[in-house]
């Protein structure tokens, strides 16, 4: 059953994150979250690069007009990078917006089905189909030796497309770390106390 296979952290079973995630870590889930923090910390500084670089072409537009190709496009890649990586670290914690006006009203036993839905129908079929298609994208633009269309611009563009099909792999991975917790909150796992549901209420009033 699947209670079987889900190992949780009975000392962590209940904890809960800043901002009021009630889902339970399972070993698995927990291993997960941690790599991918660390990725989404060691590529966090493509944000001072980029605040970097938009600095130094503004100054060298207008102070001494002679505004480069190469800086502008090099923006929209580390941007690329960053947000694309940024993607599995906020579904990972669960900062990421929740459009749903009726999602904090619910308890939390509903909201965990509707996240166990969503993510079987439509998050993981949305990743599969971006990974199937980004990789042929990327393929063609390295056969081709892809550049950039302004003759100043940036060489080997198939190196920021391959962003495209990793940043959605590292969020196919968040979405499994998110799933595994999902099924220890619904279903449980030997060895560990249930989920109280009193707890979780309490913490759906604290949200």
């Amino acid at each position: 059953m699947a209670s079987r296979s889900l190992p949780v952290e009975s000392s962590r079973l209940n904890e809960t994150l800043p901002h009021g995630d009630f889902l339970p870590h399972t070993l698995a889930s927990r291993r997960i979250s941690r790599a991918l923090q660390r990725i989404a910390g060691a590529l966090s500084w493509v944000w001072l690069a980029l605040l970097g670089a938009i600095v130094l072409n503004v100054t060298m537009r207008y102070a001494f007009g002679q505004g480069r190709i190469e800086f502008e496009e090099i923006q929209w890649h580390l941007y690329s990078i960053g947000f694309l990586v940024g993607l599995s670290a906020c579904l990972d914690t669960d900062d990421h917006i929740r459009v749903d006006v009726l999602n904090a009203r619910l308890h939390p036993r509903t909201r965990a089905w509707i996240e166990l839905y969503g993510i079987l129908l439509l998050f993981f079929p949305f990743v599969l189909l971006v990974l199937i298609h980004s990789l042929p994208f990327v393929a063609y633009s390295f056969a081709t030796g892809e550049v950039s269309d302004s003759a100043a611009g940036l060489p080997l563009r198939w190196l920021i497309k391959a962003m495209l099909p990793a940043g959605f792999l590292l969020l196919a991975v968040a979405g499994l770390g998110r799933l595994l917790r999902v099924l220890a909150y619904l279903f449980g796992a030997p060895g560990a106390p249930p989920v109280s549901e009193a707890a979780g209420s309490d913490r759906h009033a604290d949200r």
